[in-house]
């Protein structure tokens, strides 16, 4: 039996389709929160207020989740370095799923009042807190199990769950929207993907109780490696690649949150509800390909050349993004959206999960990993929807200050990636991040000569 547990947990392609499928099914939930943000919680939660304040007080919920998920990361952190990183992979599914399907039950402002609002906030803050550990254990244990030249491949599946999350909290609000009335879909539709979620939290259970433990992680652990405080041991040794995932993570993620959450309200107010809604659909299906696209090309390339690519074409092009927008012709729209997510965000997003991992040592990794990732969520993804909605409210409902926003996270995250080192050659296995990035920049001058 335990032989055949060795031989399973030594297949990259189960352990990375058994994170895909969990954090789909994890990130459909989180996503959902933000479709519904967007289209139905203004006029449901917070009725007493214009549509403009009222999508504004919708975003300031969503924005409640990215306040938890670094909670959620130090926590997830923990117990990743210390216990494991099943265990934590296992809870995260179960208090993010739990959450969102309480969601479908809740009661509106019609019905309780201001306790709504409150309880949807209390809700939002859970699913935060279980999203919060989920990425660092999914992206690691793919990471980690992965052949040491196509990691970044092996890692972009946690990326590509993200997507397929995505694809299906859309497609169930599209779906919802085309079938029911207006009025019915206000009424009970948008409950029902909510719902839905306790039975997908039951299929990702499945998968994901049988997935062991990297075999580095498990070679440490026996050898008695790890940390009994790896957060403080995280901000002894570790604070620069810390702060250069958190730098990096901001234009990714804030103009991800930008494209399909902020911009499905932006564009409905040019065209119709679902236009907004089906070009995410559409984008969100083609990164299930450019996400692992541009991965395998970070384990030829390096992942700093095209994450410095993505970022600098992403600053480029969100000012025409808005401009096709504004057209509200659907196939402008869609071609806007599916060039903004699927060939420049994309090019960040694919090598991220083996670019974070690779910075940190492994007995360090899942808290060092999740807390730069987590920081810059919050500073970045989570009040993005809110910071451009108020910014499109002071610029008279105009998007060059938003525009404005983006250039300068993009700048922040330029430099954070052109100062990181580069990893796709580094070890893995290793304790001592002062001996990974040196190992790194070495092999990428050797690769880079070679190619030459």
């Amino acid at each position: 039996m335990a032989q055949a547990t060795t031989r399973r947990t030594s297949s990259p392609r189960m352990v990375a389709l058994g994170s895909f499928i969990g954090t789909t099914i994890e990130w459909y939930d989180f996503f959902l929160y933000g479709s519904a943000a967007a289209l139905v919680f203004g006029p449901l939660f917070f009725p007493s207020v214009s549509p403009v304040l009222g999508l504004i007080a919708a975003f300031s919920t969503y924005a409640v989740g990215f306040l938890a998920r670094p909670l959620g990361a130090l926590v997830g952190g923990h117990v990743g370095d210390r216990i494991g990183r099943k265990a934590m992979l296992v809870a995260s599914l179960l208090i993010a799923g739990g959450a969102t399907a309480l969601v479908g039950v809740l009661p509106t402002y019609a019905g309780i009042g201001v306790g709504a609002p409150l309880l949807l906030v209390l809700l939002r803050l859970a699913q935060g807190f279980g999203v919060g550990g989920e990425w660092g254990g999914a992206a690691l244990v793919s990471v980690e199990s992965a052949p040491a030249r196509r990691r970044g491949f092996y890692g972009s599946f946690t990326q590509i769950g993200v997507s397929a999350g995505m694809l299906m909290a859309a497609g169930a609000f599209t779906l919802g929207q085309t079938m029911l009335t207006r009025e019915q879909f206000l009424s009970w539709g948008w409950r029902v993907p909510f719902l839905a979620s306790g039975l997908l939290v039951i299929v990702g259970l499945l998968i994901r109780v049988k997935i062991s433990e990297p075999e580095s992680f498990t070679r440490m652990k026996q050898d008695n490696k790890l940390p009994e405080r790896p957060l403080v041991e995280v901000m002894r040794t570790q604070r620069r690649p810390v702060w250069l995932t958190t730098g990096m993570r901001l234009s990714q993620n804030a103009l991800y949150y930008l494209y399909t959450t902020f911009g499905i309200a932006y564009i409905a107010r040019s065209a119709d509800d679902t236009v907004g809604l089906r070009a995410v659909l559409v984008a969100s299906a083609i990164s299930l390909a450019t996400v692992p696209a541009w991965a395998w090309l970070s384990d030829r390339w390096g992942r700093r050349p095209l994450y410095l690519f993505g970022t600098v074409a992403s600053a480029m092009f969100i000012a025409p993004f808005f401009l096709l927008a504004d057209t509200g012709n659907p196939v402008l729209i869609t071609l806007g959206m599916v060039a903004g997510i699927n060939l420049f965000h994309d090019a960040m997003y694919g090598p991220q999960a083996a670019f974070f991992a690779e910075l940190f040592p492994t007995n360090v990794r899942y808290s060092g990993a999740s807390m730069g990732y987590q920081f810059g969520s919050v500073l970045s993804g989570g009040l993005a929807p809110l910071i451009a909605s108020s910014l499109l409210a002071a610029g008279g409902g105009k998007p060059w200050l938003v525009v404005g926003y983006c250039l300068v996270l993009s700048v922040i995250t330029g430099v954070c990636a052109y100062l990181a080192p580069e990893t796709f050659r580094a070890s893995t296995d290793s304790t001592d991040y002062a001996a990974v990035a040196p190992a790194a920049a070495t092999t990428r001058t050797i690769e880079i000569g070679e190619l030459r």
